[in-house]
């Protein structure tokens, strides 16, 4: 046993977060540049931000099929020599936060010393993600689903969320306070595609169903072009580095008994997959929720938030109608400030990357939506979709 201990927490302070960097975020189909190039940028400011020579990375992480070969960039970056070239498993943003610990992993283990995590997204140059598969042959869920017209994420998800808000008797109210929290914080984050276009209670209520009865326009993530990377090396190297490191204290991944069985047919089918993940996160960091002091969470819908942040214990299914309220969301002084970039939903979908770099920011001190003293910062990946990852970040005062 004490040995499984010590594996889990291998990377507790031994590896941080030194740069951070991203693109403009465009509407969807709306980049000048290609996917690559957009990666590119990305890289180059994390860089710049770390005050690293790009041509000392040494090592790549992603996740998510990313189209953008590890070896391509390294030629056009004129990286010495590539090291370490690693891509999480799964679809959507599952594996966000997986990406950042299997980099983290590698500098602890030697393979790599300077690993940059990244993800670029430019749908319009190729097929969307959330649209309807025009498959004329489908295997997997699809074939149970698609004769029955489930044919998109936010049919499938939905299923999953209305089971859950039915056993709890949960409300879409605090669905709404989830949308509204992201698109308020959006307000006061000069980056974010809905900068400018605030969210009221009215317009959340009379959007239009996406699919009834929990998603609502405003509930569903953006379609955006855009990529952001971060830059991970030792603890010790970012010290000497220009901006204050975020260290990562915890991370876990993977997904509950039977998670992906066809057909919506798992053991544990209203959950968003994290009720063993976030269990083995809080113990290999030492932490509670209550230690927490802002969360980021994946948002491909709002019911997916809902179901992670009471997955991760901040209150329980019953406890959600009063727990989850714009009061307690909002920064700076929210029982639980969520999403304080306005994330997915309000500053630009990026696969959750965006969120990590919004965790960095909170706990340098200079997010546009600042929680005052911020130590320790949650990040959540791709509720519901199998495999998931969440992270723990924290500044130098954690480790000790």
């Amino acid at each position: 046993m004490t040995g499984v201990t010590q594996r889990r927490n291998g990377i507790r302070g031994a590896v941080a977060v030194a740069g951070i960097g991203e693109t403009t975020y465009y509407k969807h189909g709306h980049a000048a540049e290609s996917e690559y190039v957009l990666a590119l940028k990305a890289i180059l400011r994390a860089a710049e931000d770390a005050g690293i020579d790009p041509r000392d990375i040494d090592g790549f992480a992603s996740y998510s099929n990313d189209r953008n070969d590890p070896s391509r960039i390294a030629a056009a970056l004129g990286i010495r020599e590539l090291r370490l070239a690693n891509m999480h498993w799964g679809g959507g943003g599952g594996g966000v936060a997986a990406a950042i610990a299997n980099g983290a992993a590698a500098i602890v283990a030697g393979f790599a010393e300077c690993v940059v995590v990244f993800r670029a997204l430019a749908q319009g140059q190729f097929r969307r993600f959330g649209e309807a598969l025009p498959d004329r042959a489908v295997t997997g869920d699809a074939a149970y689903l698609s004769p029955y017209g489930v044919l998109s994420p936010a049919q499938k998800y939905a299923m999953r969320a209305t089971r859950f808000m039915h056993d709890y008797g949960i409300g879409n109210d605090a669905l709404r306070a989830i949308a509204m929290a992201s698109y308020n914080h959006a307000q006061r984050n000069p980056r974010a595609i809905r900068y400018g276009r605030p969210l009221d209670r009215q317009t959340y209520d009379e959007s239009r169903w996406i699919v009834e009865p929990v998603n609502r326009l405003y509930d569903c993530c953006q379609e955006n072009d855009g990529a952001a990377a971060l830059i991970l090396v030792s603890a010790e190297r970012a010290k000497d580095l220009p901006k204050k490191p975020a260290y990562i204290l915890a991370a876990a991944q993977g997904s509950e008994y039977r998670s992906a069985a066809p057909a919506l047919n798992s053991a544990l089918m209203p959950t968003a997959s994290f009720s063993t993940v976030a269990p083995r996160l809080y113990e290999a960091a030492g932490l509670t929720p209550a230690d927490i002091d802002v969360v980021q969470s994946y948002e491909n819908f709002t019911t997916g938030v809902l179901m992670a942040i009471v997955e991760h214990g901040f209150c329980s299914p019953g406890e959600a109608d009063e727990f989850f309220t714009l009061e307690n969301l909002s920064a700076p002084s929210g029982r639980m400030p969520l999403n304080t970039s306005g994330g997915n939903l309000a500053e630009g979908y990026v696969h959750g990357l965006g969120l990590q770099l919004e965790a960095v920011r909170q706990i340098r001190g200079d997010s546009s939506n600042q929680v005052p003293n911020a130590k320790l910062a949650l990040t959540i990946g791709g509720p519901m979709v199998s495999p998931v990852s969440s992270l723990i970040m924290g500044s130098e005062e954690t480790l000790l």
